[in-house]
């Protein structure tokens, strides 16, 4: 069982840049792939970046590229999202997700664990 807790969410203007994190515990977390997926209210849970165990392989989505970064701490156990260059149309809830896996999906049916989100609201 992994559990995930994110945290770093707000309220920014456009333009600006926040910092999410997401925290793992639980046995052998260090060995998942971590992403990021985003949920706009009656829109459908969308993939926004991932990241592999190492840190050694990243995947955006295109929506995001060249705005967002993720990375992974040393102990590789906490993912990080910067967002700059936000947009209110990046306005969502964002869920952190786990999945035991080499390799990374964009698909959300293949994370095994989720956090319970956190709120990213940008005003235009």
């Amino acid at each position: 069982q992994v559990q995930l807790v994110e945290s770093g969410g707000g309220l920014v203007q456009a333009g600006g840049s926040l910092r999410l994190s997401c925290a793992a515990s639980g046995r052998t977390a260090a060995t998942y792939v971590m992403g990021w997926f985003r949920q706009a209210p009656g829109k459908e849970r969308e993939f926004v970046a991932a990241i592999n165990w190492s840190g050694s392989s990243t995947n955006y989505a295109d929506s995001v590229k060249g705005r967002f970064t993720i990375s992974r701490d040393n102990a590789k156990t906490t993912i990080f999202l910067q967002m700059n260059s936000l947009k209110p149309e990046d306005t969502a809830v964002y869920y952190c997700a786990a999945d035991l896996a080499i390799f990374i999906s964009t698909q959300s049916n293949r994370y095994d664990y989720w956090g319970q989100g956190t709120q990213v609201t940008v005003s235009s």
